[in-house]
C-alpha cells in the first residue's frame, strides 16, 4: 500500500512540475487573477492581493529550480515505490530514510514558528519513522536469522 502511495506522489510531483515549467514563461498575476476569475473569488479578495504581492518577487530562474526539485522527488517517490511494490529490502531503508530526512526541517520550522500543528505534525513523522526504522530492522533481523538456520 506504502508502495502505490509513494508511486502516486510521484505522479502528482510530475504533474506539479509539468505546472511550474508551464508558468515559466507566462506573467504569474495574471494567471492569478484568471484563476480567480474563475473561481469567482471577488475582486480585491484579502488573499488574492496577498498572492499578487508575493508573486511579484518569483523570477523564472526561482521557477525552474522549483521544477527541477520536483522531477527529483518525484524520481525518489517513484524508485521508492516501485522498489516497495518489488518487495526489495533497499526500498524500505530508502522509506526509513526519506521519513527522516523531513525531520531536521520540521525541527527548524518548529523554531522559526511554532505551532500546535507542526508540533503534531513532526510527532507523527517522528513516531513513523522510528515505527519503520524498527520494523524493518526487525525484518532485518530475522532474515539474517533464517538464512543461516537454512546454511
Amino acid at each position: 500500500m506504502i508502495g502505490a502511495f509513494k508511486l502516486l506522489k510521484g505522479a502528482l510531483l510530475v504533474a506539479a512540475a509539468i505546472s511550474v515549467f508551464q508558468l515559466i514563461h507566462q506573467d504569474l498575476a495574471d494567471v492569478i487573477l484568471e484563476w480567480s476569475r474563475r473561481l469567482h473569488i471577488a475582486p480585491g479578495n484579502r488573499l488574492v492581493e496577498h498572492l499578487l504581492e508575493r508573486v511579484l518577487t518569483i523570477t523564472q530562474r526561482q521557477l525552474f529550480v522549483v521544477g527541477i526539485v520536483l522531477l527529483i522527488y518525484a524520481a525518489m517517490f517513484t524508485i521508492e515505490g516501485i522498489g516497495l511494490l518489488l518487495l526489495k529490502h533497499w526500498a524500505e531503508w530508502m522509506t526509513v530514510i526519506t521519513t527522516s530526512g523531513l525531520i531536521p526541517f520540521e525541527i527548524y520550522e518548529m523554531a522559526e514558528r511554532p505551532s500546535w500543528l507542526k508540533a503534531l505534525a513532526m510527532a507523527v513523522n517522528v513516531a513513523i519513522a522510528v515505527y519503520l526504522f524498527v520494523h524493518v530492522r526487525h525484518e532485518a533481523e530475522q532474515h539474517r536469522k533464517s538464512e543461516i538456520n537454512s546454511n
